[in-house]
C-alpha cells in the first residue's frame, strides 16, 4: 500500500502518446472551427444590406418570387437535372441562387415564361467559372448547342 502511495506521488506525468493525441486533437478541432468560420462568415456578408437596402439574399428572394408565375414543370425539371452535379447538402440553396438569376433574366426580357435559353444562360451567370465544366459536359450528352452561350462563359 506504502509503495503504491509513493508511485503515484512520484509518477512525472501523462505518457507522451497522451499529449500527442491531445495536441494532435486540438489542432484538428482548430482546423475545423476556422473552416466552419469561413463559411459562416460568407453567408454573414450574403446578409448585409447593401447600398440600396437589400441584402443579397434579399434580392434572390425578389427575383425567385417576382418569377414563380413564369415558372413551367419543364423548366423546374431542367433546372433540377442542371444542379445535379452540386452535393446533395448545397443542392437546394444553389439552386434557389441559380433560379434567382434565371428568374431575373426571364423577367428583365419580360418573358411570358422561363425557357431552357433563360436556364442556361442564368446558371452561367450565377455560377463560377470553374462550374462551366460541368455545364458542357451536360450540355453534350443532352445534345444541346452552347455556342450562343460561348461569350457568357469567356467573362
Amino acid at each position: 500500500m506504502l509503495q503504491s502511495t509513493i508511485y503515484i506521488l512520484t509518477a512525472q506525468g501523462p505518457n507522451r502518446w497522451f499529449m500527442n493525441s491531445i495536441a494532435f486533437w486540438g489542432f484538428v478541432l482548430l482546423g475545423m472551427m476556422t473552416i466552419g468560420g469561413f463559411f459562416m462568415f460568407r453567408k454573414f456578408l450574403k446578409v448585409l444590406p447593401k447600398a440600396d437596402g437589400m441584402s443579397r439574399l434579399d434580392w434572390q428572394n425578389h427575383w425567385v418570387e417576382k418569377s414563380r408565375h413564369l415558372w413551367t414543370d419543364e423548366a423546374k425539371a431542367f433546372l433540377d437535372r442542371l444542379v445535379e452535379p452540386v452535393p446533395g447538402p448545397f443542392r437546394d440553396i444553389a439552386k434557389h441562387s441559380i433560379a434567382a438569376e434565371i428568374g431575373k433574366i426571364a423577367l428583365q426580357e419580360e418573358a411570358s415564361e422561363v425557357t431552357q435559353e433563360h436556364c442556361i444562360r442564368g446558371y452561367i451567370v450565377a455560377t463560377p467559372k470553374r462550374d462551366n465544366k460541368f455545364l458542357v459536359k451536360f450540355l453534350e450528352n443532352n445534345q444541346i448547342d452552347y455556342q450562343p452561350y460561348r461569350h457568357l462563359m469567356n467573362k
